[in-house]
């Protein structure tokens, strides 16, 4: 058992949470502003530092000073496009590194997409990246509201979504979160409930106060000494802290926050007058300070001065290729993307092309649908399209995001090659999961543009009957031995039972 020091419970003795616990069975942090939730984080992180992988979402900037004493790194998010932060987070997971996600630069619909598609690359990292690691969001009403509020529907549900995947799905993965609110009625219940350790904190409305009591397993006459909670103290219950309902006060931290605490500092030493002289200064041309509500005319003098004045030299143009460069260059961008593996929504990735073309000196005259096809080609190996015509007109009555597996399939019946495994078809579909893959080509077949076939050692062979096309047979998941296999391996224990017998 792997045991951090968290404080001081009611008698005095010292308080510990069990790590491997609670990386199985997840946290909810609750407590009103000023309770002391970031100081518990803190101390959380600062004792489990180096044991394992931590990955903090920090909405305000409180974390980022961990960097300082650990070995964390800062990411500012405001500094990176969508596609880059769900690029990061894929190789925050295959190379184990502690994080801090800095929200800080960017508004609440910001931050949400930011969450969204940061928490998606997390829980889409393939299986050989699951490694242990406890993901740490404060502030997560912001990220899974219980209701709807200025942000537009979609980024609320796409931010929702991934919070929901995290609490509920994570385990599986490695991915342990630890969960940090204001109120539990702001926060969404379906985040809320998969948490199986509850630390509650200072809160004075009766409707969270209830909900804690709940959470706590007391009853609702006990919920009024949540009230009388001092800063820093905690009531604690869960497999990974206690069986029963105890006080905690949270011990002493070694790294601060960058924010300024609530601290009374001295008035300047200054009289009426000189204050009045201070905030009505004049300017060093002489004319009063302009007020921000209201800003004085320009005078005309001004108008005419700036009319009459030469005009500022043009703006070069960007240098652009030539047309066979360019045409080359936009090749190179798809094949780029299409070797990144990792799938990103059409529009996301449309606009990842046109950023990285431009940056080269070409001009993309792709527009969205083609720029699909062509990165579909490129994702099923398709160097040409040429004389793929037929294949495309069949895949016209498929979703966009199946064109890619639906071609890997017809270029391999096509060559005679093997029929792709579930783990190929579904890296092309935009997943790891293998079932999906399956189910994927189900609906293919019902749609009567392939036909599936298993022989008796357990060999898929796909046909397109529309082209006369078929795959050479082979074990949809090599990691599967075939019902034969499965058989031979049987057949010494079998031989052994019947010359005992």
């Amino acid at each position: 058992m792997t045991s951090i020091h968290m404080g001081l419970s009611g008698d005095g003795k010292a308080a510990f949470v069990d790590l491997e616990e609670l990386l199985a069975t997840r946290l909810l942090v609750q407590g009103n502003s000023g309770s002391g939730k970031s100081h518990l984080l803190r101390r959380l992180l600062e004792e489990s530092a180096g044991i394992v992988q931590q990955i903090v979402i920090d909405p305000e900037g409180d974390f980022v000073s961990l960097s300082e004493e650990f070995d964390h790194v800062s990411i500012e998010a405001a500094d990176y496009s969508l596609a880059e932060i769900g690029r990061i987070g894929a190789r925050i997971r295959a190379h184990r590194a502690s994080v801090v996600l800095n929200l800080e630069g960017l508004e609440m619909e910001g931050q949400m997409r930011c969450v969204a598609a940061f928490l998606s690359a997390l829980f889409d990292a393939p299986r050989e990246h699951w490694y242990p690691a406890l993901v740490i969001v404060d502030e997560a009403q912001v990220f899974a509201p219980a209701a709807g509020g200025e942000v537009a529907d979609e980024v609320r549900r796409a931010s929702l979504g991934a919070m929901t995947n995290l609490m509920c799905r994570g385990r599986k993965r490695g991915l342990a979160g630890v969960v940090a609110t204001q109120r539990l009625a702001k926060l969404a219940k379906n985040v809320a409930a998969e948490a199986s350790n509850f630390l509650m904190g200072r809160t004075f409305l009766d409707i969270d106060m209830q909900r804690a009591a709940d959470l706590l397993g007391m009853e609702r006459r006990q919920a009024e000494v949540i009230r009388d909670l001092s800063r820093g103290e905690f009531l604690a219950l869960g497999p990974a802290v206690s069986r029963r309902p105890v006080s905690i006060r949270i011990g002493e931290v070694r790294t601060g926050t960058r924010a300024a605490g609530p601290r009374l500092v001295p008035l300047p030493a200054a009289t009426a007058g000189e204050f009045e002289e201070l905030l009505f200064a004049t300017q060093d041309d002489g004319t009063a300070a302009a007020s921000p509500l209201a800003p004085p005319p320009v005078p005309a003098e001004d108008v005419l001065r700036a009319i009459a004045a030469p005009a500022l030299a043009p703006v070069p143009d960007v240098p652009v290729l030539a047309g066979d460069e360019q045409e080359a260059v936009v090749k190179l961008v798809i094949r780029e993307m299409a070797g990144e593996g990792a799938a990103q929504p059409a529009a996301t990735a449309y606009q990842d092309f046109i950023v990285r073309c431009r940056m080269r000196g070409a001009s993309a005259d792709l527009d969205m649908g083609g720029f699909g096809r062509q990165l579909a080609f490129a994702r099923a190996g398709i160097a040409d399209d040429a004389g793929w015509d037929d294949a495309v007109a069949l895949a016209a009555s498929l979703p966009e995001e199946m064109l890619a597996p639906f071609l890997a399939l017809a270029r391999a019946a096509r060559e005679g090659a093997d029929c792709p495994t579930d783990e190929e078809l579904a890296s092309l579909y935009g997943t790891s999961s293998t079932g999906r893959a399956r189910r994927m080509l189900a609906f293919v077949e019902e749609r009567g543009l392939i036909v599936c076939r298993i022989d008796l050692s357990g060999r898929r062979t796909v046909s397109l009957p529309h082209l006369g096309w078929t795959t050479a047979p082979a074990i949809p998941d090599p990691a599967r031995p075939s019902p034969m296999a499965r058989i031979a391996a049987r057949e010494p224990r079998s031989a052994s039972m019947r010359s005992g017998s």
